[in-house]
Protein backbone atom coordinates (compact mmCIF):
# COMPACT_ATOMS: atom_id res chain seq x y z
CA UNK A 1 0.00 0.00 0.00
CA UNK A 2 1.35 3.45 -0.94
CA UNK A 3 1.93 5.89 1.92
CA UNK A 4 2.45 9.48 0.73
CA UNK A 5 1.28 11.49 3.76
CA UNK A 6 4.77 12.94 4.54
CA UNK A 7 4.49 14.96 1.31
CA UNK A 8 2.15 17.42 2.99
CA UNK A 9 4.84 18.35 5.53
CA UNK A 10 7.38 19.06 2.79
CA UNK A 11 4.90 21.13 0.80
CA UNK A 12 4.47 23.32 3.87
CA UNK A 13 8.22 23.62 4.35
CA UNK A 14 8.73 24.50 0.70
CA UNK A 15 6.18 27.30 0.92
CA UNK A 16 7.55 28.73 4.16
CA UNK A 17 11.28 28.56 3.48
CA UNK A 18 11.57 30.19 0.07
CA UNK A 19 13.91 33.18 -0.02
CA UNK A 20 16.64 33.04 -2.63
CA UNK A 21 18.13 34.14 -5.86
CA UNK A 22 18.27 31.40 -8.49
CA UNK A 23 21.36 29.16 -8.59
CA UNK A 24 21.22 27.69 -12.08
CA UNK A 25 20.66 29.49 -15.35
CA UNK A 26 17.70 31.86 -15.31
CA UNK A 27 15.68 30.92 -12.22
CA UNK A 28 16.00 27.10 -12.35
CA UNK A 29 17.09 25.24 -9.21
CA UNK A 30 19.31 22.14 -9.46
CA UNK A 31 19.08 21.52 -5.71
CA UNK A 32 16.80 18.48 -5.95
CA UNK A 33 18.82 16.10 -3.77
CA UNK A 34 21.88 16.37 -1.56
CA UNK A 35 23.66 13.23 -2.77
CA UNK A 36 24.30 14.84 -6.16
CA UNK A 37 25.53 18.21 -4.90
CA UNK A 38 29.00 16.88 -4.07
CA UNK A 39 29.40 16.04 -7.78
CA UNK A 40 27.89 19.38 -8.95
CA UNK A 41 25.01 17.16 -10.19
CA UNK A 42 27.22 15.47 -12.77
CA UNK A 43 25.72 12.14 -13.86
CA UNK A 44 22.35 13.05 -12.35
CA UNK A 45 20.31 11.29 -15.06
CA UNK A 46 22.38 8.08 -14.91
CA UNK A 47 23.70 7.55 -11.38
CA UNK A 48 20.39 6.28 -9.84
CA UNK A 49 21.92 6.17 -6.36
CA UNK A 50 18.74 6.92 -4.40
CA UNK A 51 15.11 7.98 -4.83
CA UNK A 52 16.06 11.54 -5.85
CA UNK A 53 16.38 9.99 -9.31
CA UNK A 54 12.60 10.50 -9.49
CA UNK A 55 13.31 14.14 -10.41
CA UNK A 56 16.43 13.68 -12.53
CA UNK A 57 15.40 10.49 -14.39
CA UNK A 58 12.53 8.29 -13.14
CA UNK A 59 13.97 5.29 -15.02
CA UNK A 60 16.62 5.15 -12.30
CA UNK A 61 14.07 3.71 -9.85
CA UNK A 62 14.66 0.30 -11.50
CA UNK A 63 18.15 0.30 -9.92
CA UNK A 64 16.68 0.59 -6.40
CA UNK A 65 15.23 -2.34 -4.46
CA UNK A 66 12.42 -2.28 -1.91
CA UNK A 67 10.89 0.80 -0.31
CA UNK A 68 12.99 3.93 0.14
CA UNK A 69 12.38 7.36 1.57
CA UNK A 70 14.66 10.36 1.01
CA UNK A 71 14.54 13.71 2.78
CA UNK A 72 16.95 16.50 1.88
CA UNK A 73 17.49 20.05 3.09
CA UNK A 74 19.51 22.72 1.29
CA UNK A 75 20.83 25.83 3.04
CA UNK A 76 21.58 28.41 0.35
CA UNK A 77 23.30 31.73 1.01
CA UNK A 78 23.47 34.17 -1.87
CA UNK A 79 25.54 37.35 -1.91
CA UNK A 80 25.02 40.19 -4.34
CA UNK A 81 25.42 43.93 -4.67
CA UNK A 82 25.01 46.60 -7.31
CA UNK A 83 27.82 49.03 -8.14
CA UNK A 84 26.18 52.17 -9.52
CA UNK A 85 27.72 54.18 -12.36
CA UNK A 86 25.33 56.78 -13.85
CA UNK A 87 21.89 55.53 -12.79
CA UNK A 88 18.97 57.94 -12.60
CA UNK A 89 17.06 59.09 -10.58
CA UNK A 90 19.10 59.68 -7.46
CA UNK A 91 19.13 56.95 -4.84
CA UNK A 92 21.32 54.42 -3.10
CA UNK A 93 22.79 51.23 -4.62
CA UNK A 94 20.09 48.91 -3.35
CA UNK A 95 21.91 47.30 -0.43
CA UNK A 96 22.62 43.56 -0.12
CA UNK A 97 20.28 41.74 -2.51
CA UNK A 98 21.27 38.22 -1.40
CA UNK A 99 19.57 36.15 1.29
CA UNK A 100 19.58 32.85 3.17
CA UNK A 101 17.17 30.06 2.20
CA UNK A 102 16.23 26.61 3.51
CA UNK A 103 14.82 24.45 0.71
CA UNK A 104 13.57 20.85 1.24
CA UNK A 105 13.03 17.88 -1.08
CA UNK A 106 11.13 14.67 -0.39
CA UNK A 107 11.03 11.37 -2.32
CA UNK A 108 9.34 8.02 -1.77
CA UNK A 109 9.82 4.88 -3.90
CA UNK A 110 8.56 1.32 -3.71
CA UNK A 111 8.35 -1.83 -5.85
CA UNK A 112 5.23 -3.07 -7.56
CA UNK A 113 7.17 -6.00 -9.06
CA UNK A 114 10.76 -6.81 -10.00
CA UNK A 115 10.30 -4.88 -13.24
CA UNK A 116 7.84 -2.14 -12.20
CA UNK A 117 8.56 0.63 -9.66
CA UNK A 118 6.52 3.59 -8.45
CA UNK A 119 7.44 6.75 -6.57
CA UNK A 120 6.65 10.36 -5.83
CA UNK A 121 8.78 13.46 -5.40
CA UNK A 122 8.07 16.89 -3.95
CA UNK A 123 10.47 19.73 -4.65
CA UNK A 124 11.05 23.25 -5.90
CA UNK A 125 12.44 23.25 -9.48
CA UNK A 126 12.19 27.02 -10.04
CA UNK A 127 12.63 29.96 -7.71
CA UNK A 128 13.81 33.53 -7.51
CA UNK A 129 14.11 36.37 -5.06
CA UNK A 130 15.84 39.71 -5.43
CA UNK A 131 14.99 42.63 -3.18
CA UNK A 132 16.47 46.12 -3.13
CA UNK A 133 16.14 49.04 -0.73
CA UNK A 134 12.96 51.00 -1.42
CA UNK A 135 14.93 54.19 -2.09
CA UNK A 136 17.50 52.77 -4.51
CA UNK A 137 18.10 54.45 -7.87
CA UNK A 138 16.37 51.67 -9.85
CA UNK A 139 13.21 51.63 -7.75
CA UNK A 140 10.89 52.49 -10.67
CA UNK A 141 12.00 49.32 -12.47
CA UNK A 142 12.23 46.86 -9.57
CA UNK A 143 12.21 46.60 -5.80
CA UNK A 144 11.13 43.04 -5.03
CA UNK A 145 10.95 40.11 -7.45
CA UNK A 146 9.95 36.71 -6.09
CA UNK A 147 8.90 33.43 -7.68
CA UNK A 148 7.93 30.38 -5.63
CA UNK A 149 7.13 26.92 -7.00
CA UNK A 150 6.20 23.55 -5.52
CA UNK A 151 6.25 20.53 -7.83
CA UNK A 152 4.47 17.24 -7.03
CA UNK A 153 5.85 14.51 -9.28
CA UNK A 154 4.38 10.95 -9.14
CA UNK A 155 6.42 8.61 -11.36
CA UNK A 156 6.54 5.08 -12.77
CA UNK A 157 9.57 3.06 -13.96
CA UNK A 158 9.80 -0.16 -15.97
CA UNK A 159 12.82 -2.41 -16.48
CA UNK A 160 12.62 -3.94 -19.95
CA UNK A 161 15.74 -6.09 -19.63
CA UNK A 162 19.28 -5.96 -18.22
CA UNK A 163 20.21 -3.13 -20.63
CA UNK A 164 17.13 -0.88 -20.87
CA UNK A 165 15.00 0.93 -18.28
CA UNK A 166 12.27 3.52 -18.91
CA UNK A 167 10.52 6.03 -16.66
CA UNK A 168 7.61 8.45 -16.83
CA UNK A 169 6.19 11.03 -14.44
CA UNK A 170 3.60 13.80 -14.30
CA UNK A 171 4.08 17.18 -12.66
CA UNK A 172 1.54 19.31 -10.84
CA UNK A 173 3.32 22.59 -10.21
CA UNK A 174 2.06 25.45 -8.07
CA UNK A 175 3.60 28.84 -8.78
CA UNK A 176 3.28 32.24 -7.13
CA UNK A 177 4.95 35.42 -8.36
CA UNK A 178 5.25 38.81 -6.68
CA UNK A 179 6.70 41.91 -8.33
CA UNK A 180 6.93 45.30 -6.64
CA UNK A 181 8.31 48.65 -7.76
CA UNK A 182 7.93 52.35 -7.17
CA UNK A 183 5.61 54.27 -9.49
CA UNK A 184 6.69 57.59 -11.02
CA UNK A 185 3.70 59.95 -11.00
CA UNK A 186 5.75 62.93 -12.14
CA UNK A 187 5.12 65.26 -9.21
CA UNK A 188 5.17 62.42 -6.67
CA UNK A 189 5.98 58.77 -6.15
CA UNK A 190 3.81 55.82 -5.16
CA UNK A 191 4.36 52.07 -5.28
CA UNK A 192 2.67 49.00 -6.71
CA UNK A 193 2.59 45.34 -5.72
CA UNK A 194 1.64 42.75 -8.36
CA UNK A 195 0.91 39.25 -7.08
CA UNK A 196 -0.56 36.17 -8.77
CA UNK A 197 -0.61 32.37 -8.52
CA UNK A 198 -1.71 29.29 -10.45
CA UNK A 199 -1.32 25.53 -10.93
CA UNK A 200 0.28 24.20 -14.11
CA UNK A 201 0.89 20.68 -15.37
CA UNK A 202 3.61 18.87 -17.30
CA UNK A 203 5.47 15.59 -17.51
CA UNK A 204 8.95 14.08 -17.42
CA UNK A 205 10.36 10.93 -18.98
CA UNK A 206 13.70 9.19 -19.24
CA UNK A 207 15.64 6.10 -20.17
CA UNK A 208 18.83 4.43 -18.93
CA UNK A 209 20.98 2.18 -21.09
CA UNK A 210 23.44 -0.14 -19.36
CA UNK A 211 26.31 -0.10 -21.86
CA UNK A 212 28.53 -2.47 -19.85
CA UNK A 213 28.28 -3.80 -16.29
CA UNK A 214 30.31 -0.75 -15.18
CA UNK A 215 28.93 2.02 -17.43
CA UNK A 216 25.47 3.40 -18.09
CA UNK A 217 23.99 6.35 -19.96
CA UNK A 218 20.90 8.32 -18.95
CA UNK A 219 18.70 10.54 -21.10
CA UNK A 220 15.94 12.59 -19.43
CA UNK A 221 13.42 15.19 -20.57
CA UNK A 222 11.19 17.51 -18.54
CA UNK A 223 8.38 19.29 -20.36
CA UNK A 224 7.54 22.96 -20.16
CA UNK A 225 4.87 24.00 -17.67
CA UNK A 226 2.60 26.88 -18.63
CA UNK A 227 1.36 29.02 -15.77
CA UNK A 228 -1.54 31.46 -16.21
CA UNK A 229 -1.10 33.52 -13.06
CA UNK A 230 -4.11 35.38 -11.70
CA UNK A 231 -4.05 37.91 -8.91
CA UNK A 232 -4.16 41.62 -8.28
CA UNK A 233 -2.16 44.82 -8.39
CA UNK A 234 -2.38 46.97 -5.28
CA UNK A 235 -1.08 50.47 -4.66
CA UNK A 236 -1.57 52.87 -1.75
CA UNK A 237 -3.92 55.76 -2.43
CA UNK A 238 -2.06 58.79 -3.71
CA UNK A 239 -2.91 62.48 -3.48
CA UNK A 240 -1.35 65.12 -5.77
CA UNK A 241 -1.30 68.74 -4.62
CA UNK A 242 -3.95 67.98 -2.03
CA UNK A 243 -6.34 66.50 -4.61
CA UNK A 244 -7.04 62.77 -4.29
CA UNK A 245 -5.40 60.89 -7.14
CA UNK A 246 -6.40 57.69 -8.89
CA UNK A 247 -5.30 54.32 -7.51
CA UNK A 248 -3.54 51.66 -9.51
CA UNK A 249 -5.60 48.78 -8.06
CA UNK A 250 -6.84 46.17 -10.55
CA UNK A 251 -7.17 42.45 -11.09
CA UNK A 252 -4.32 41.12 -13.23
CA UNK A 253 -3.18 38.12 -15.25
CA UNK A 254 0.29 37.09 -16.41
CA UNK A 255 1.45 34.16 -18.52
CA UNK A 256 4.66 32.44 -17.46
CA UNK A 257 6.19 29.46 -19.30
CA UNK A 258 8.63 27.42 -17.22
CA UNK A 259 11.00 25.85 -19.76
CA UNK A 260 11.68 22.29 -20.83
CA UNK A 261 15.04 20.63 -20.19
CA UNK A 262 16.95 17.76 -21.82
CA UNK A 263 19.81 16.02 -19.99
CA UNK A 264 22.37 13.45 -21.12
CA UNK A 265 24.42 11.84 -18.33
CA UNK A 266 26.95 9.07 -17.90
CA UNK A 267 28.08 7.04 -14.90
CA UNK A 268 31.17 4.77 -15.05
CA UNK A 269 32.69 2.69 -12.28
CA UNK A 270 36.38 2.93 -13.22
CA UNK A 271 37.54 0.40 -10.62
CA UNK A 272 36.67 -0.71 -7.10
CA UNK A 273 37.47 2.81 -5.77
CA UNK A 274 36.69 5.42 -8.43
CA UNK A 275 33.56 6.53 -10.33
CA UNK A 276 33.42 9.08 -13.15
CA UNK A 277 30.22 11.09 -13.77
CA UNK A 278 29.36 13.56 -16.54
CA UNK A 279 26.32 15.57 -17.61
CA UNK A 280 25.14 18.03 -20.25
CA UNK A 281 21.79 19.75 -19.67
CA UNK A 282 20.00 21.93 -22.23
CA UNK A 283 17.29 24.38 -21.11
CA UNK A 284 14.94 26.13 -23.52
CA UNK A 285 14.98 29.56 -21.91
CA UNK A 286 14.02 31.18 -25.24
CA UNK A 287 10.45 30.41 -24.08
CA UNK A 288 10.82 33.43 -21.77
CA UNK A 289 10.37 36.26 -24.28
CA UNK A 290 8.59 38.89 -22.19
CA UNK A 291 7.25 39.54 -18.72
CA UNK A 292 3.84 41.15 -19.25
CA UNK A 293 1.21 41.87 -16.59
CA UNK A 294 -2.25 42.51 -18.06
CA UNK A 295 -5.37 44.06 -16.56
CA UNK A 296 -8.04 41.39 -16.07
CA UNK A 297 -10.98 43.62 -16.96
CA UNK A 298 -11.44 42.90 -20.66
CA UNK A 299 -9.43 45.95 -21.75
CA UNK A 300 -6.33 43.86 -22.68
CA UNK A 301 -4.09 46.70 -21.45
CA UNK A 302 -0.80 46.17 -19.68
CA UNK A 303 0.01 47.15 -16.10
CA UNK A 304 3.65 46.61 -17.06
CA UNK A 305 5.69 44.78 -19.68
CA UNK A 306 9.42 43.95 -19.92
CA UNK A 307 11.00 42.37 -22.99
CA UNK A 308 13.40 39.63 -21.86
CA UNK A 309 14.96 38.12 -25.04
CA UNK A 310 16.43 35.13 -23.19
CA UNK A 311 18.60 32.49 -24.89
CA UNK A 312 18.69 28.70 -24.62
CA UNK A 313 21.49 27.48 -22.32
CA UNK A 314 23.80 24.53 -21.72
CA UNK A 315 25.17 23.34 -18.39
CA UNK A 316 28.27 21.09 -18.34
CA UNK A 317 29.42 19.12 -15.31
CA UNK A 318 31.91 16.39 -14.41
CA UNK A 319 32.39 14.62 -11.10
CA UNK A 320 34.36 11.92 -9.29
CA UNK A 321 33.51 9.53 -6.45
CA UNK A 322 36.13 7.83 -4.28
CA UNK A 323 35.15 4.93 -2.03
CA UNK A 324 37.44 5.60 0.92
CA UNK A 325 36.04 2.66 2.92
CA UNK A 326 33.11 0.28 2.56
CA UNK A 327 30.91 2.83 4.38
CA UNK A 328 32.40 6.19 3.33
CA UNK A 329 32.29 7.66 -0.17
CA UNK A 330 33.89 11.02 -1.01
CA UNK A 331 32.67 13.21 -3.87
CA UNK A 332 33.83 16.18 -5.90
CA UNK A 333 32.62 17.96 -9.01
CA UNK A 334 32.79 21.04 -11.18
CA UNK A 335 30.19 22.61 -13.47
CA UNK A 336 29.97 25.48 -15.93
CA UNK A 337 26.48 26.97 -16.09
CA UNK A 338 25.59 29.33 -18.93
CA UNK A 339 23.25 32.24 -18.20
CA UNK A 340 20.22 32.84 -20.42
CA UNK A 341 20.61 36.63 -20.24
CA UNK A 342 22.99 38.60 -22.44
CA UNK A 343 24.48 41.98 -21.52
CA UNK A 344 22.12 43.91 -23.79
CA UNK A 345 18.94 42.61 -22.12
CA UNK A 346 19.85 42.25 -18.45
CA UNK A 347 17.26 43.66 -16.03
CA UNK A 348 17.32 44.50 -12.33
CA UNK A 349 14.76 41.83 -11.56
CA UNK A 350 17.01 38.93 -12.72
CA UNK A 351 20.59 40.22 -12.99
CA UNK A 352 22.31 36.85 -13.44
CA UNK A 353 25.39 35.78 -15.40
CA UNK A 354 27.48 32.67 -16.20
CA UNK A 355 28.69 30.76 -13.15
CA UNK A 356 31.16 28.03 -12.16
CA UNK A 357 30.31 25.43 -9.50
CA UNK A 358 33.00 23.83 -7.30
CA UNK A 359 31.57 21.02 -5.15
CA UNK A 360 32.59 18.58 -2.41
CA UNK A 361 30.58 15.93 -0.62
CA UNK A 362 30.52 12.71 1.35
CA UNK A 363 28.20 9.74 1.81
CA UNK A 364 28.20 7.67 5.01
CA UNK A 365 26.46 4.29 5.07
CA UNK A 366 25.45 4.31 8.73
CA UNK A 367 23.74 0.91 8.50
CA UNK A 368 22.52 -1.40 5.73
CA UNK A 369 19.23 0.53 5.76
CA UNK A 370 20.32 4.13 6.47
CA UNK A 371 22.66 6.50 4.66
CA UNK A 372 23.62 10.13 5.30
CA UNK A 373 24.82 12.52 2.60
CA UNK A 374 26.31 15.98 2.88
CA UNK A 375 27.45 18.29 0.11
CA UNK A 376 28.85 21.78 -0.29
CA UNK A 377 29.21 23.97 -3.38
CA UNK A 378 30.55 27.46 -3.99
CA UNK A 379 29.30 29.30 -7.07
CA UNK A 380 31.54 31.88 -8.72
CA UNK A 381 29.24 34.22 -10.65
CA UNK A 382 30.73 36.29 -13.43
CA UNK A 383 30.48 40.08 -13.04
CA UNK A 384 27.34 41.30 -14.80
CA UNK A 385 27.03 44.72 -16.42
CA UNK A 386 23.68 46.45 -16.92
CA UNK A 387 22.50 49.43 -18.94
CA UNK A 388 18.70 49.57 -18.89
CA UNK A 389 17.39 52.93 -20.08
CA UNK A 390 13.66 53.42 -19.48
CA UNK A 391 13.70 57.20 -18.99
CA UNK A 392 11.05 57.70 -21.66
CA UNK A 393 8.17 57.95 -22.22
CA UNK A 394 7.57 60.55 -19.52
CA UNK A 395 7.62 60.38 -16.59
CA UNK A 396 9.67 57.22 -17.23
CA UNK A 397 11.22 54.52 -15.11
CA UNK A 398 14.76 55.86 -15.00
CA UNK A 399 18.15 54.52 -16.05
CA UNK A 400 19.99 51.63 -14.36
CA UNK A 401 23.68 51.62 -15.31
CA UNK A 402 26.41 49.78 -13.43
CA UNK A 403 27.48 46.24 -12.61
CA UNK A 404 26.54 43.37 -10.31
CA UNK A 405 28.91 41.23 -8.24
CA UNK A 406 27.65 38.01 -6.73
CA UNK A 407 28.36 34.53 -5.42
CA UNK A 408 26.53 31.72 -3.65
CA UNK A 409 27.23 28.97 -1.12
CA UNK A 410 25.13 25.82 -0.79
CA UNK A 411 25.20 23.30 2.07
CA UNK A 412 22.99 20.24 1.61
CA UNK A 413 22.10 17.34 3.93
CA UNK A 414 20.17 14.19 3.12
CA UNK A 415 18.82 11.12 4.91
CA UNK A 416 18.07 8.00 2.87
CA UNK A 417 16.30 5.07 4.56
CA UNK A 418 15.55 1.66 3.05
CA UNK A 419 12.76 -0.38 4.63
Amino acid sequence: MLRFKPCYLFIGLALSGYHLNSHAAGFALFEQGASGLGNAYAGASAVAEDASTIFFNPAGMTYLEGRQIVGALHLIKTNGDFDNRISQPAGNEGGEIGSLAAIPNFYYKQDISDQLKVGIGVGTPFGLKTEYDKNWSGRFQAIKSELKTVNINPSLAWKLNDQWSFGFGVSAMWAQAELTSAVNLGAAESSINNKGKDWGFGYNLGTIYQVTPDTRLGLAFRSKVEQHLKGDARSPFTALNGIPGRTLNTDITADLTLPETLSLSSFSQLDDRWDLLTDITWTRWSQFKALSIMRDNGSNTAVGSTQEHWNNTLRYSVGLNYRYTDTLKLRTGVAYDEEAIDNNHRTARIPGNDRIWLSLGASWQYSPQTKFDVGYAHLFIKEASIYDDQQSPAPGKGLIAGKYDGSADILSMQLTHQF
